[in-house]
């Protein structure tokens, strides 16, 4: 299995990554794998929840938990919608993921917060694909993680 070039950002702690994707190899859950694309064993870590995009019209459509953990009243949202509680450092960099995915078939991953407006801190990790780009389509799967952990409203993580 072999991938394109790959982008990575590394600023510290946080986690900005995009692929070529090999759409041979595609995302593929299976009955053995639970629900969802992480299984049932990330259960006991953090809550997983898949998102599909919609490349047509821009919009991306959250489940339940994601919904709710992100803020959010409405399943269907533009990605700006979902960014808005995202930690304003990690933003810019989260955009020209999905952009650079939404122009050629690519996998990505990232890492930020969702800073709630009570200055709660809750990490989130999301990994995606885009594909299907025949015609004027496209689309987007992916999943989001939630580890079962806020943050304090102040972090300071020291690399081992």
């Amino acid at each position: 299995m072999e991938y394109g070039p790959v982008l990575a950002i590394d600023l510290g702690n946080a986690l900005f990554k995009i692929a070529n994707a090999d759409l041979a190899t595609t995302f593929r859950v299976s009955e053995q794998d639970g629900d969802g694309l992480a299984g049932q064993n990330a259960c006991r870590f953090g809550l997983s929840e898949d998102w599909t995009g919609d490349l047509t019209n821009g919009l991306l459509k959250l489940g339940d938990r994601a919904r709710s953990l992100h803020g959010l009243s409405s399943h269907e949202c533009g990605l700006l919608t979902v960014m808005r509680c995202y930690d304003p450092a990690d933003r810019a960099h989260i955009l020209r993921l999905f952009e650079q995915a939404a122009t050629q078939p690519s996998r990505f991953c990232y890492s930020t917060t969702i800073v709630s407006s009570t200055s709660h801190r809750q990490p989130v990790f999301c990994i995606g694909e885009s594909s299907a780009f025949e015609g004027s389509g496209g689309g987007m799967v992916g999943l989001f993680i939630f580890p079962r952990f806020q943050l304090p409203t102040t972090v300071s993580v020291t690399p081992s």
